[in-house]
């Protein structure tokens, strides 16, 4: 099944790389572009003492410093050149936040807990022009005014409605922080501090500032090609009310539909009640849905409910991944025989989990660990389709789990230098349940362990293991083992460039299941892009090591990396065989990244990347490709209503 084909022009490919990465490394050290943004530590609305390391102009070449005179002189001129420069080239400092444990609330503000919040004042930015570590500074250009005129901000009643603290009642330990990390996490906003007035607070009452930056809501996109047109619309942050719009068409594609439209609206927080609702519509040839959900999560420490509810109908061609109906065929066929099927059906889902506090043995601080207990009900009608692992049936499971949670401040992970929140903490769960099916009943058992560890002189190191089965007729079926780790490295600088590693690792393992070609290495989920239909298997391993160097350049308010990266993965097809029993596929590349964090336009990668080996779908050993969706991404280390482990 999984062919060789090794690469014919490596020689070649490799004079292509090389010359690519003498390229990247003429343009990042030689650009005096370089010099166009000075950063400079900033540390003023920190609540607590913070160590930042200095960079300043002075570090710089005199070669750097002269250009950068000689930019800002020209921007001066009231010339089309000069207009250009002041468009494209950002010469304001860039003030940078250090590490800080957003756990417990800084020994400024410990001293207000339990207090009256007197007064809440909210300093509401617009998209562009504005510094949320500096809350004089304004937009000085046209071109920034004319986007803030189309945006609209957000209103002070959503921003109220994410605060963990209200208006004349009690200030409940880590309301602040939480407050903050909640704004931030937010698709509308870029950054928010929450600040205690020190000013004016007594010894009952406190004034709150909450401060606030909007991205710019509205994008589009589209293209022309001979596969079909495409066009995308969305608003992340309609009218300022946090309203989510999203929309997708396509049109003059090749398969027998010729269309496609995906679209979607989320509104969250009702009612100030954390509960977000939800409507999505998908009409393609191979996958029709359309439903609607409830969800309210355990989104803070604090919480003491979570629950949802939803329901959805599917109409969807599904690939074939099962082996013949006599199971033990020797050898096993070949996947090119895959092929499409109708399966069609509905799921209603219902759940709800209560949340306990722990007792805190320290009489200033309260326990930020929960213990946390969860019932779901959820019922699959199968009105089309059969297979080895379909039935409809309604499974009832119960969760019990424990759940410790910290968050830390740290800069340059996913993002281009907007604050990021990163979790900390372990998370154990363990699921029970019953399914009673239209063919046959059987029991559901399920664990999960987790943990995440953030140092700012080590970095961050999160580890996951989680095991699902059920049971029928005295025996263990339809098993999966998940394991993943992510690591990477603390923040490394040089003069205004900053750099970091990332190391990831995914393994799944099929247990007595009879869809022995359900799992590939497609892209994210294996190997950056490659995609292959032949490549498929029963159980793989993925190590995927990514480098991240940010550039001190904006241009239009993108942000740049570079990124160079190296994917490796093991996948098989044969029941109980080891992954490593197989010959590992492999990709290399490196290209560029670039980010506007003020606007919702998804990341944009260009890369290039060279593939030794390469399966009989795939002719291509080199190629340059497009990417916009993350790769890495955190897990929140957060207790979920009771699942039933993936296998994808």
């Amino acid at each position: 099944m999984n062919a060789n084909r090794p690469g014919t022009g490596l020689l070649q490919t490799l004079r292509v790389a090389t010359i690519f990465l003498l390229f990247s490394w003429l343009w990042l050290y030689g650009s005096p572009m370089a010099c166009a943004q000075v950063v400079v530590p900033d540390t003023s609305f920190v609540p607590s003492p913070v160590i930042a390391p200095v960079d300043t102009v002075a570090k710089d070449s005199i070669h750097q410093k002269r250009f950068l005179d000689f930019l800002r002189r020209m921007s001066q001129r009231k010339t089309i050149f000069g207009r250009a420069i002041r468009a494209l080239v950002v010469f304001k400092p860039r003030k940078l936040e250090g590490p800080v444990d957003a756990e417990l609330l800084p020994q400024d503000q410990d001293q207000h807990n339990y207090k009256v919040v007197r007064k809440i004042h909210f300093v509401r930015m617009d998209a562009f022009g504005y510094n949320i570590n500096d809350t004089l500074q304004v937009p000085d250009n046209g071109l920034e005014k004319f986007g803030n005129a189309l945006h609209s901000r957000s209103k002070p009643r959503l921003l109220r409605n994410k605060l963990l603290f209200q208006k004349g009642k009690i200030l409940e330990p880590l309301a602040l922080s939480e407050s903050e990390r909640l704004l931030r996490q937010t698709d509308y906003i870029v950054d928010a501090r929450v600040l205690v007035n020190e000013a004016t607070s007594t010894q009952d009452s406190v004034d709150v500032t909450v401060i606030t930056k909007d991205i710019f809501s509205l994008s589009g996109s589209g293209s022309v090609s001979t596969s079909g047109t495409r066009l995308a619309l969305r608003d992340m942050n309609f009218m300022g009310l946090g309203h989510q719009i999203r929309t997708v068409g396509r049109f003059g594609m090749d398969d027998p539909q010729g269309w496609l439209f995906q679209g979607s609206y989320v509104i969250e927080n009702l009612y100030r009640s954390y509960i977000s609702a939800q409507l999505i519509y998908r009409n393609e040839y191979t996958y029709k849905q359309q439903g609607i959900s409830f969800q309210r999560d355990f989104y803070s420490t604090n919480t003491k409910y979570a629950g949802g509810a939803s329901i959805f109908w599917y109409q969807t061609l599904q690939k074939d991944f099962y082996e013949p109906e006599v199971y033990d065929t020797d050898p096993v066929p070949a996947p090119a025989a895959i092929l499409y099927k109708p399966l069609d059906y509905n799921i209603q889902d219902v759940w709800v989990g209560r949340a306990f506090r722990l007792k805190s043995y320290d009489l200033g601080q309260d326990n930020p660990g929960r213990l946390i207990t969860a019932l779901r009900v959820m019922n699959v009608q199968y009105t089309q389709g059969t297979g080895p692992t379909i039935q409809s049936a309604r499974l009832y499971l119960s969760g019990l789990g424990y759940s410790f949670r910290r968050y830390y401040k740290d800069q340059y992970l996913f993002g281009f230098g907007r604050t990021e929140d990163i979790p900390a903490g372990n998370l154990l769960a363990v699921t029970a349940g019953f399914e009673d099916g239209s063919a046959k009943n059987r029991l559901y058992f399920g664990t999960k362990a987790a943990f995440g560890k953030y140092r700012p002189n080590f970095g961050y190191l999160y580890g996951g293991i989680e095991y699902g089965s059920y049971r029928y007729q005295d025996a263990w079926e339809q098993g999966v083992l998940t394991s993943e780790a992510l690591y990477f490295t603390p923040l490394y600088k040089l003069n205004r460039w900053r750099w970091r590693h990332f190391l990831w690792n995914r393994t799944q393992i099929g247990l007595r299941r009879p869809d022995l070609f359900a799992l590939h290495i497609n892209q994210e989920d294996g190997i950056r892009g490659f995609r292959s239909e032949t490549v498929r298997g029963y159980r793989k391993f993925v190590l995927n090591y990514e480098t991240n160097f940010f550039a001190p350049v904006t241009v239009f308010g993108f942000r740049l990396a570079v990124v160079g990266f190296a994917d490796l993965a093991w996948i098989t097809d044969k029941k109980d065989a080891s992954p490593f029993s197989e010959k590992p596929y492999t990709g290399f590349g490196m290209g560029f990244r670039f980010r506007n964090e003020y606007l919702p336009f998804s990341t944009i990668q260009i890369l290039a990347g060279y593939y030794p080996r390469v399966p009989i779908d795939n002719q291509t050993d080199f190629k340059f490709f497009r990417s916009s969706r993350p790769y890495y991404d955190f897990n929140d280390l957060r207790f979920t209503q009771p699942l039933i482990t993936e296998f994808r």
